[in-house]
Formats: C-alpha cells, sequence, structure tokens
C-alpha cells in the first residue's frame, strides 16, 4: 500500500499474526471503502446529501429522535435511505480479510455502526456487539411494551430532492404508533436496546476471558465519537496490543501499539500480506 509505512504494516502483522484472541473495534471508517457517505463533518456529511446543505442540517440535528415526534416525515426520510443504502451495500474486500482471521483465533467485534456490514460479510450475529443498535431492526416510538423487531419488508420511499419520506411510515405491530430504528441518536432517551443487548454481554464475557492474550485491531474510530476508542484501549490495557488503521487519527500513544494512517480495506489487505509472507507462515 502506497504512503504507508512498511515497518509500521511489519509491526502490525507481527501482532495481529501471533494473537491468541483478536478483538476488531470498528466506527464509521470502516464504511468508507465500501462506498458509505463519510459522515464525520459536516461537509463531507453535506456533500453526500446536498438537499441537508441547502436546508442547512447537520448529521447531528437530523440523528435526533425528536424528529419522529415533530416531524416524522423528515426523520424516516433520513432514516428510510440510510436503511435503503445498508441494504444496498457490499462489504468491501477489508472484511474478508478480517475473517479469515477470525477462523484462526478467538474473534469478537465492537462497533458504533448501526449498518450491519459485518453480519453481511459473515461475522455471526452473536460475535457483533453493536453498542448503539441497528438500523435493521425497529422499536415503537412510545416504548409501548412491544419490544423490538427486524425490519425486513420494511421500504420507506424518499424523494431525493426533499430527503422526505413520500408514503406510509412504519408503524408499531403492537400499538399501531409510529416505529422508529433500535439505534441509539444523539440525545436518546428512549432506544430501547433490548435486542443489542445480548450480544453486548457476549462480548463483554469473551473480553473477561480472552483479555490477557487479544490483540485489538481499531478502524476508523475518531475522537469525536469516543465509545470505540474508549473500549479499544481498555480491551488493550493488558497487552498493549493495539493495531489503530485510521486516515486522519492514527496515532496510538500506549503499550505496544502500532499506528496505521490509512483506509481500511487497503490497511487490512497489507497487513495480511505481510502475515502470509512472515516467515513460518
Amino acid at each position: 500500500m502506497s504512503g504507508v509505512d512498511r515497518d509500521r504494516i511489519t509491526a502490525a502483522a507481527r501482532l495481529v499474526g501471533g494473537a491468541g484472541a483478536l478483538l476488531v473495534t470498528a466506527g464509521a471508517g470502516m464504511g468508507v471503502d465500501s462506498g458509505l457517505p463519510d459522515f464525520r463533518g459536516d461537509t463531507g456529511f453535506w456533500a453526500a446529501y446536498p438537499p441537508y446543505a441547502r436546508l442547512g442540517l447537520r448529521f447531528a440535528e437530523l440523528a435526533d429522535p425528536e424528529h419522529f415526534a415533530d416531524d416524522p416525515a423528515l426523520a424516516w426520510g433520513f432514516y428510510g435511505h440510510r436503511l435503503h443504502l445498508y441494504r444496498a451495500t457490499v462489504p468491501h474486500p477489508g472484511f474478508a480479510v478480517l475473517r479469515r482471521w477470525a477462523q484462526r483465533v478467538p474473534t469478537s467485534v465492537f462497533t458504533s455502526n448501526v449498518d450491519g456490514q459485518f453480519q453481511r460479510a459473515g461475522f455471526p450475529a452473536g460475535d457483533v456487539a453493536e453498542v448503539h443498535g441497528s438500523i435493521h431492526h425497529l422499536q415503537c416510538l412510545d416504548l409501548c411494551g412491544y419490544g423490538v423487531w427486524p425490519a425486513d419488508g420494511t421500504d420507506v420511499p424518499v424523494d431525493p430532492d426533499t430527503m422526505r419520506a413520500t408514503g406510509p411510515l412504519p408503524r408499531c405491530p403492537g400499538c399501531g404508533g409510529l416505529a422508529r430504528p433500535a439505534i441509539l441518536m444523539f440525545g436518546d432517551t428512549g432506544w430501547d436496546g433490548s435486542h443489542a443487548a445480548p450480544a453486548l454481554r457476549r462480548h463483554d464475557d469473551w473480553l473477561a476471558t480472552h483479555r490477557s492474550r487479544v490483540v485489538v485491531v481499531e478502524i476508523g474510530a475518531g475522537t469525536a465519537l469516543p465509545t470505540v476508542r474508549r473500549r479499544s484501549e481498555l480491551a488493550a490495557a493488558a497487552t498493549g496490543a493495539l493495531v489503530r488503521i485510521n486516515v486522519r487519527e492514527p496515532e496510538v500513544r500506549h503499550g505496544r501499539g502500532v499506528a496505521v494512517g490509512g483506509p481500511a480495506a487497503a490497511s487490512l489487505a497489507a497487513i495480511d500480506a505481510a502475515i502470509d509472507a512472515a516467515p513460518g507462515s
């Protein structure tokens, strides 16, 4: 991979190739190589969604549960488009690299992404801890008690010029009220995390078992929303073994950490090639 320090790739390969267990942590940057929009900063978001630029609406303003009550067509225009986009997205080859590594050693995934790309790439759902939930599941806006259900078959038509929903909006099968995605939004006090909770508990148990021999591979997780970075650094505290892949913020300041300043797919491919090329591999 051009522009990346080969010594860092070699060091990352040495850590991953010698791992007794592997924790993959991923933020929004993991999906960029699959063609998903870059929401990091207003400029990237507005470049992906010009109608919102015209309205002056930022990502954090749209990812707000209050819109489902105040302007549900606006809210479902945003999330209906994302649901369709994520369904149509094919995971980039870096996911296949991670799957191969996961076949060698015990592996768990911890992600703030709600796109379901790890599951689509072949990771068992029980091995993917989705700390912010999943857009592929819905819940009642009013928390009537029905719980969380799959969004299978839910299709929300969206006007591309206004980014507003134009058809019937999803309803709760229990009470008939408005449904919303079962994901944690900004300032969200109404998220039903019951669907995400079992995988998160399994992840915590897995980490307690493997912490003393784990290598963490963090991909595309920035500092603006530090949930994934915090998990990576705490998980790697015992071993110091952290590989941080990030285009903008790759720095690692502790342990045996390795900073790889590059995109997800190319960086993972380079590390994988270095593992295969290592003596005795």
